[in-house]
Parts: C-alpha cells; sequence; structure tokens
C-alpha cells in the first residue's frame, strides 16, 4: 500500500496560539482521496485534527480546501495525484500540503468560517425569484429551451473553492464575489423572474459589484463543478451594458465600450487611449469632458506611471499609436474581422491558458470555448 505523507496546518483556538504545520504519514491506495487521508489521519493519529466533510460523492461541498495551493475539494482529489502535483519539479519527497480556504476567518483546522464571508455575499443579490404580477393558479411553467443558459449556474454545489481562489476578494474584502455574482446570473437569465432590470443596476452601481471582478480565471479553475463563475460575471456585464444600457458610477460600461471600440477600429489596444476613451470619449468628449472625467484621469495617473515603469510603454514602438509590436503581417486586420464576425453572431469566446515553464517553452496546456449566446 503506498504511503503519503500529508502536511496540515492546524489552528487550535483553545490553545492561545498561532497557527502550526503538522505532518501525518498514511497509506492508502492511490485512487482513493485526499479527505480518506485526512480521515485516516484523525482516526488513526490524532483525534484533535477538525475537518469538515458531509457526502464524500463532490455533490454536498462541505470538505472545500487547499491543497498544494489550490482551492478544491479533497474528496473529489485523488491523493495519488495530490502527490505527483506536489512533486512534480523534483524527486517525490515533498508532502501534500492541506491548508483551511482562503479569504474566509478559520475557526479550527480546515474549518473555515463560511458565514462571514460567503453565505453573507450570497444574501446580498437576492437569491430567489421576483416574479411580477399575481401569481398563477398552479405553477409557473417555462420551457426547458428557456432555461438551458442559466444550467451551468445552477450545477453550483457553494463549496466556496471559488471564494477561496479569488484574488480579486483577497485584495477587497468587501466584493461580492464569484459565487454571489454566478448564483445572481441564475436569477437575471430566468425567463420567470420580473426585477431583472433592478437587479443588474444594483450591481452595476455598487463599487464591490460586477465590476470589480478582474478577470483572473482563478475561480474557473477552482470550481469543481465546471460553473465557471467568471464567465457568468462577464454575462452579468454584457446584459447590464448592452442590453439594457446601464450606465454605472464605476465606469464599467463606458471602460467595456472604450477596449471595444479601439480593437473594433485598431484590431489591437492602444493602451495610450484606453483611459481617454473611458473617461472623455469620441472628439467631443476631449473637448468638453464630462463632470469628473479630468479628477478620474488625474486619478488614473500611478496605473500609466507602473505601465512606465513595467516597461510596458517604454520602447518607440509601444508609444506608436494603433501599431502592435508584436503582431506580424496583416494580424490586426484578422482580429478585426474575427471581432466583426462574434460582434455580429453574438458569439462568446472564451480563451484560457494555463501552464507552465520559461518563455521559450510551450504552455502545457490550452483550452478555447465557443458558446452562442444568441
Amino acid at each position: 500500500m503506498p504511503s503519503y505523507t500529508l502536511q496540515v496546518r492546524r489552528y487550535l483556538p483553545e490553545s492561545g496560539k498561532g497557527p502550526f504545520w503538522q505532518r501525518f504519514e498514511v497509506e492508502l491506495d492511490e485512487t482513493l482521496s485526499v479527505l480518506d487521508g485526512l480521515l485516516q489521519a484523525r482516526d488513526d493519529l490524532d483525534g484533535s485534527l477538525s475537518v469538515r466533510c458531509s457526502c464524500r460523492a463532490a455533490i454536498c461541498g462541505s470538505c472545500g480546501v487547499k491543497i498544494n495551493g489550490q482551492s478544491t475539494l479533497a474528496c473529489k482529489t485523488r491523493i495519488g495525484e495530490a502527490h505527483e502535483l506536489a512533486n512534480r519539479r523534483n524527486g517525490g519527497g515533498q508532502p501534500i500540503v492541506i491548508e483551511p480556504m482562503g479569504n474566509m476567518p478559520v475557526v479550527k483546522d480546515l474549518i473555515t468560517d463560511m458565514e462571514s464571508t460567503h453565505w453573507r455575499k450570497f444574501r446580498r443579490v437576492t437569491p430567489w425569484l421576483q416574479p411580477e404580477g399575481d401569481p398563477p393558479e398552479r405553477e409557473y411553467v417555462v420551457p426547458a429551451e428557456a432555461m438551458i443558459d442559466v444550467t451551468q449556474a445552477m450545477a453550483c454545489i457553494q463549496c466556496g473553492a471559488c471564494v477561496s481562489a479569488c484574488l480579486s476578494m483577497e485584495a477587497s474584502p468587501e466584493f461580492v464575489g464569484p459565487a454571489a455574482l454566478a448564483k445572481a446570473y441564475r436569477f437575471v437569465g430566468d425567463p420567470r423572474d420580473g426585477q431583472t432590470r433592478e437587479r443588474l443596476h444594483d450591481l452595476a452601481q455598487d463599487p464591490h459589484g460586477i465590476y470589480e471582478c478582474t478577470h483572473c480565471f482563478a475561480c474557473v479553475d477552482a470550481c469543481p463543478k465546471g460553473v465557471a463563475p467568471m464567465d457568468q460575471i462577464m454575462r452579468l456585464r454584457r446584459i447590464a451594458s448592452h442590453d439594457h444600457k446601464i450606465t454605472d458610477r464605476n465606469n464599467g460600461r463606458r471602460h467595456e465600450e472604450a477596449f471595444t471600440k479601439i480593437i473594433r477600429a485598431k484590431g489591437t489596444l492602444d493602451e495610450s487611449l484606453l483611459l481617454q476613451e473611458s473617461f472623455a470619449p469620441g472628439i467631443a468628449g476631449k473637448l468638453k469632458p464630462p463632470r469628473g472625467a479630468l479628477k478620474a484621469l488625474l486619478a488614473s495617473l500611478p496605473t500609466a506611471v507602473r505601465g512606465i515603469r513595467t516597461g510596458k510603454m517604454r520602447s518607440l514602438r509601444k508609444l506608436i499609436p494603433g501599431i502592435h509590436h508584436k503582431l506580424p503581417g496583416d494580424a490586426q486586420s484578422q482580429v478585426k474581422r474575427i471581432f466583426a464576425t462574434t460582434e455580429q453572431s453574438r458569439v462568446e469566446l472564451n480563451l484560457y491558458i494555463k501552464g507552465e515553464g520559461s518563455e521559450d517553452e510551450p504552455v502545457a496546456a490550452a483550452a478555447a470555448e465557443s458558446e452562442v449566446t444568441a
């Protein structure tokens, strides 16, 4: 029977001391889960080890933890695969590192307080239907095809893995978060709901709402059920901006319009124009800037300075408007053609590239997904 070393981050509040690491040696078949290893350690080695679990079948979402730095479900992660991941860069002597989920207060060992972060944000988005008019005599009847668009969001088991992995929430704890916003889309996309515009207006105007997501894909990578919360957040943005024309105080809609306007015209992002077009769009906007535009532009100067310092705008080629120094030949024309096609057909394109290695090595994996949304 293979032997595995689990290095568990522990916290015993009754001791009055801070967190510490403890190692456990367990013997399990490689096809069994990390949760099985934790339960063996608790039952056979240290009964004080605390871990939350229930169904052990990736349905209840109770056993969310971080394994080798990745937020996931302990019952869904095979211990043999976790060992390989921990030792992918050396000869096999590294332990499987297990920690409590991130962005949540730790209650004890691997148990976190989901109420203070996850469930509070969940209730923030009013997670129930709000139909208009008098209720029908029987149930609401909806054609099956009308619900296809929300089935992905409905797959969420509220495990909190996406919340744990969310970099935006780490930087800004008040961010509503990926799990709550994915649930918001579940009702925005439901034809029975009568408060779609009100929901979208609320989340667009909130400084910690749909526009605080930084589009980092961390929640997509962490989700054990394929909900892809970031995709649902992008859908909320598109519906708010394109379908309901909601202009928000966070400048989210204007920033999106500036971004797409530049890509449509040039086939590449001209970052020297992005802030200008976001806060003072067009010739008229620049001749007569809207109220607050100059203040917003001045507030964005630190971002521009960081871009110069990091080399984004340092070379002459990077300062030439409309020219991208890394796109050869007619590549910009091809980008403009692709953009026009997707805009005309309302095709949603998501590209997620993931891998390791130096700049000269290819990435480990690449995935592209396209979905017709209209």
